[in-house]
């Protein structure tokens, strides 16, 4: 949950990636009842990025405009399920994959190899290798960092942004910095997440601190996020993505920039691991069109909890922006 990205501004997101064709592999193999619309189905595909295989769930037509939608910790591709399907029925080819580290073939064993530089060339190798030229981004939690940083450092291959629960990274540095914000405190949990064998807590008494981490889920979305991420390998290889891109509390890197391509960010006001005034400082930072939602009662969980909100938001947003490239 809620990531402190440092984001370099020398950051270079040239990707030269000669991938293997994406290859479907029929339809999704766990979802939960009543998740997909029979008109949205979902289906699984594999995407070759260099020597890393993902795995993601798809939906919609194969011409239809791209949307890639990224999960954030400690889940995978199955958060996006509803809305993959309505997606699907709105008729966008909707991309959704388990990232670097949640892919058992996208693993790499080292720290470093989490970097968000990293993170973000592998999407942009991902839309290589199925094809895409230009596309929707849309991301939760770290997925929503990795589409900030898609949005202000390849706005050529973008076409809208739209962010679940983070603020763009210089709102989250600022609040961060104020004494009078709740959100260093809100934010201590990074303190422990960084720590060698942190997962160990997580894994410990049959998963029980994992499975309580995810309270309110539909117990179908506990299992699916236990099943994926239950080992030490993976759970581990989850939370490099804090261990290669969070040094502390405090904010270092330098500044990111304004997004400048159309721009969505959807907030909940239950959310105990992000303050509102990160959300509500998020609107300085976007050069360009921008909508801000709050979704009251909901806690961080949001595109699992309040999927109908966030659903009309995604497809009202991206039909507002097709692609003009």
């Amino acid at each position: 949950m809620t990531p402190r990205v440092l984001l370099p501004a020398c950051l270079v997101l040239a990707v030269g990636c000669s991938s293997s064709p994406a290859v479907e592999d029929g339809s999704d193999a766990a979802p939960g009842p009543s998740d997909v619309a029979a008109s949205g189905e979902i289906t699984t595909l594999q995407i070759e990025v260099g020597e890393l295989v993902f795995d993601a769930r798809v939906a919609g037509p194969i011409d239809g405009e791209p949307v890639f939608l990224l999960h954030g910790f400690p889940q995978t591709s199955y958060e996006w399920r509803s809305q993959l399907s309505a997606l699907g029925e709105a008729g966008y080819r909707a991309i959704a994959p388990d990232q670097r580290g949640y892919s058992p073939g996208a693993r790499p064993p080292n720290v470093e190899d989490y970097g968000i530089v990293f993170l973000v060339q592998d999407v942009l190798g991902m839309a290589d290798a199925v094809g895409v030229d230009r596309f929707h981004i849309v991301g939760h939690d770290w997925g929503a960092a990795v589409t900030w940083a898609l949005g202000v450092f390849a706005p050529d291959r973008v076409i809208t942004v739209n962010a679940i629960s983070v603020p763009h990274p210089d709102a989250f540095s600022q609040v961060l910095s104020d004494p009078t914000s709740c959100q260093y405190s809100a934010s201590a949990y990074f303190d422990i997440f960084v720590q060698p064998d942190a997962e160990d807590a997580f894994l410990a008494d049959d998963a029980a601190f994992f499975r309580g981490f995810f309270a309110g889920l539909p117990q179908h979305a506990i299992d699916e996020y236990v099943r994926a991420l239950g080992s030490k390998e993976a759970l581990g290889a989850a939370l490099n993505w804090y261990r290669a891109n969070i040094r502390d509390r405090t904010p270092e890197g330098g500044m990111v920039g304004p997004v400048t391509k159309p721009t969505s960010f959807i907030w909940s006001d239950g959310d105990v691991a992000l303050c509102r005034d990160g959300a509500e400082l998020t609107a300085g930072f976007v050069d360009a069109p921008y909508r801000f939602e709050i979704v009251e009662g909901v806690s961080h969980w949001v595109p699992d909890l309040a999927p109908e909100i966030v659903n009309d938001v995604l497809v009202d947003h991206l039909s507002s922006y097709p692609d003009d490239g």
